[in-house]
């Protein structure tokens, strides 16, 4: 199998790590990139209050970022945790699942259980999915 459209789920997990929905955006998953990066803005709107960001207004700067991170109420925390886990965990998911997508080769096993086909029937026989094959062109 050539490497090409292979992903790695690791680093797929770890961007998803530093920001939920970012390894989503290296699996070029764009919906759910987006709903990650909606769901993380709209939990913090919802339950982190404006007086927590208020030692950011002075300037960024890493006493400011400790100021906020001790605000933070633990609700959000959990919340965000969660969230970050959950994302790390879907695009590792999402990655194998690609990858395992792309290991099949056409026409050699079946895309649903991965066992061996024989060439001329139109499903599998081992679990009788249905499968997608190109037609046939007889250019004799």
């Amino acid at each position: 199998m050539s490497d090409t459209g292979r992903k790695r789920p690791w680093l797929a997990a770890v961007l998803a790590f530093i920001y939920p929905g970012l390894g989503h955006v290296y699996l070029r998953e764009w919906l759910r990139a987006v709903l990650w990066f909606g769901l993380v803005f709209s939990t913090t709107t919802l339950l982190v209050e404006e007086s927590v960001m208020a030692p950011l207004e002075d300037g960024f700067s890493v006493d400011a970022l400790l100021a906020v991170s001790s605000n933070i109420p633990l609700e959000a925390s959990v919340a965000l945790f969660l969230i970050t886990a959950l994302s790390m965990a879907d695009a590792f998911y999402m990655a194998t699942k690609g990858n395992a997508e792309a290991e099949v080769v056409e026409g050699t096993t079946c895309p649903h259980c991965g066992k061996e086909l024989e060439e001329d029937l139109d499903f599998c026989h081992w679990c009788t999915t249905k499968l997608d094959r190109p037609a046939e062109t007889d250019d004799e």
